[in-house]
């Protein structure tokens, strides 16, 4: 641990110097971030050496992943989102289900050794997607508006909605194997979903209540009020882990309900959480790069890598063309909508989260070795590709536009 920090920081200040000028390039932060963790962690300079069991890495884990989900749920605007649901409630109300299934057939073909509840977990593990991966596909103007929302609320959502559905999963394949028996396993679930419930709405309420509260009476000072939403995250985390609940099922409700009462309340939020999320997330990317995908880098096989492929591929785009049977959308949006599922910092989180109990599932090391190189492909496949096709396919669009089209057939 001695240089690891230095030589995080020193990753960080690297990417800060040329941040502006690979700006809209095909090199984006979580490629830079990677390789940097790759080339400074234990297999290579050995600056970054630090266990993936770690309760640094667990802690720097779980902080990312509450505050990311905070943010993206607090940002949640229920009128502006009625305008445009109908993409993001497919992609996430049968595009995400029908990738869970795929991801465990596909699992049980090609990896084999896995025990069904081992195939599910791994879908589940890989059904979240990150936009960050992929940055200039939800912040270019020159695309469909549409589509640029459409990923960016199903990027923003379906971490959350995955948080319980990989409690579940994970308790059922544990007590599968003996780990802990079925009962205790659903009393842990029902524990971890309920208190993380009931943690996250009381700590949304409280402080979108200060929020609105201090701002009628003017007794909050314009900096604090940036402060609210991070106070905010960290005691609905904090609140529920004592419980027996899910700190990220809290910190996710947290967000909802802190956001949909301060919306009575004007003026931004969000910008230091936004930011602290952002640092969080690059220091979480380099140590993914240093202490889980350098070593999986050395037990690479075909299977895992075949896995993989299908990951981003099939198992991803044959599911989202089917949601959206019915919307007319065409061939070109379809495959761009399907390739821009980037797998990345919550599957990071959720792997990290079953190192926390070691040799609990039989095969617990193809399973996690085959998350983490799904995970270090998509951030170079997704990375390369995003800023050059958004460019096609946003041209593709130009040239042929439908004017006269419902907003269920934008694209």
């Amino acid at each position: 641990m001695t240089w690891a920090l230095p030589a995080i920081a020193g990753i960080l200040l690297v990417f800060a110097a040329i941040s502006g000028r690979v700006a809209g390039t095909s090199i984006t932060a979580p490629m830079v971030f990677t390789v940097g963790g790759l080339v400074l962690g234990a297999q290579a300079a050995g600056l970054i050496d630090v266990e993936a069991t770690s309760e640094t890495v667990k802690l720097l884990a779980e902080v990312t992943l509450a505050l990311v989900l905070f943010s993206d749920a607090a940002r949640v605007d229920p009128t502006a989102l009625r305008a445009e649901i109908s993409l993001p409630a497919r992609l996430l109300g049968v595009g995400l289900p029908l990738t869970i299934a795929a991801g465990f057939g596909a699992a049980v073909l090609v990896l084999g050794d896995l025990s069904w509840p081992e195939a599910l977990l791994l879908a589940v593990l890989l059904a979240p997607t990150d936009a960050a991966l992929g940055q200039a596909v939800v912040t270019l103007p020159i695309l469909p508006s549409r589509v640029r929302q459409g990923l960016n609320v199903e990027s923003g959502l379906n971490d959350g909605i995955c948080v319980p559905l990989f409690l579940i999963v994970l308790a059922i394949a544990r007590a599968e194997s003996g780990a802990i028996g079925g009962g205790a396993a659903v009393r842990l679930v029902t524990e971890q979903i309920g208190y993380g419930i009931v943690a996250g709405v009381g700590a949304g309420a409280v402080a979108a209540a200060v929020l609105i509260l201090a701002g009628r009476h003017r007794t909050i000072d314009p900096l604090w009020v940036q402060i609210v939403p991070v106070a905010a995250a960290t005691l609905a985390y904090t609140v529920a882990v004592p419980l027996g609940g899910s700190g990220f099922i809290a910190a996710f409700v947290g967000g909802l309900t802190f956001g949909a009462i301060r919306r009575r309340a004007e003026g931004e939020v969000s910008h230091l959480i936004d930011e602290a999320g952002d640092v969080f997330s690059a220091v979480t990317f380099i140590v993914f790069g240093a202490v889980l995908l350098s070593p999986a880098l050395g037990h690479l096989s075909w299977p895992v890598l075949a896995y993989a492929v299908l990951s981003l591929t099939v198992v991803r785009m044959v599911p989202v063309a089917l949601s959206l049977l019915g919307t007319h959308a065409r061939t070109p949006t379809l495959a761009f909508l399907g390739w821009f599922g980037p797998r990345g910092l919550a599957t990071i989180v959720f792997v990290i989260l079953i190192l926390e109990e070691p040799g609990a599932l039989p095969h617990e090391d193809l399973l996690l070795l085959t998350a983490v190189v799904t995970v270090g492909l998509s951030v170079l496949a997704h990375g390369v590709t995003a800023a050059p096709l958004a460019d096609r396919y946003a041209a593709w669009f130009r040239r042929h536009p439908r004017p006269e089209q419902q907003p269920a057939h934008e694209a």
